[in-house]
């Protein structure tokens, strides 16, 4: 059809069918409709497309996805809410757009996995003895406990009892338990130099 459109003796280039006429054979499985609406609109939607997506290759890509997609939906379009040139341009911003999120998604998933294998050197022996001092700092703080405090905290921290445990073991009252190990902490907090 559209060979018989543009070889019909001396019509001038105005003959030549428009986007929209071109998409409408493009619905109707015209091939080389296809080809002469390729040629007409690709430089205008490839600039769109590169100027969003940046990459050249990408954007090659995006592209020749949009032109599949077009060829595939041509029938659907639809004249009566648009030109075909403003529907082929929202067709390709969406698919640059949906690429971008793609590409950022992907960044972002590779660095979440490159952060969690990066293997961090450990110095095992400054580690230890990092450890060893800390150990031997809390064991002088809990020896300026009094000996019922220290018990009690003792019990929590390095039995793991709670509370209701602690004073069950003991045999004394929940509320003596709290205030033991309250006071046993801010003494610790204050023998250790830590601040709240």
């Amino acid at each position: 059809m559209l060979d018989a459109m543009a070889d019909d003796g001396d019509r001038t280039s105005a003959s030549r069918p428009t986007i929209d006429e071109l998409l409408a054979l493009v619905g109707r499985g015209d091939r080389v409709a296809f080809g002469a609406l390729y040629d007409e609109t690709a430089p205008r939607l490839f600039g769109l497309i590169r100027r969003l997506v940046v990459d050249p290759a990408q954007a090659e890509e995006v592209t020749q996805d949009v032109y599949l997609e077009l060829w595939q939906s041509a029938a659907r379009f639809d004249a009566t809410k648009g030109n075909a040139l403003s529907w082929m341009f929202t067709l390709a911003h969406r698919r640059a757009v949906d690429r971008i999120r793609s590409a950022q998604a992907s960044r972002d998933r590779d660095l979440r996995i490159g952060v969690r294998d990066l293997d961090v050197p450990v110095d095992t022996v400054a580690e230890a003895a990092e450890t060893s001092v800390e150990h031997e700092r809390v064991q002088g703080a809990l020896g300026e406990l009094s000996d019922l405090q220290r018990e009690c905290v003792t019990l929590a921290y390095y039995g793991g009892l709670t509370q209701s445990e602690i004073a069950e073991r003991l045999q004394v009252p929940l509320g003596t338990v709290k205030t033991r190990l309250r006071d046993g902490m801010i003494r610790l907090r204050t023998a250790l130099g830590v601040t709240t």
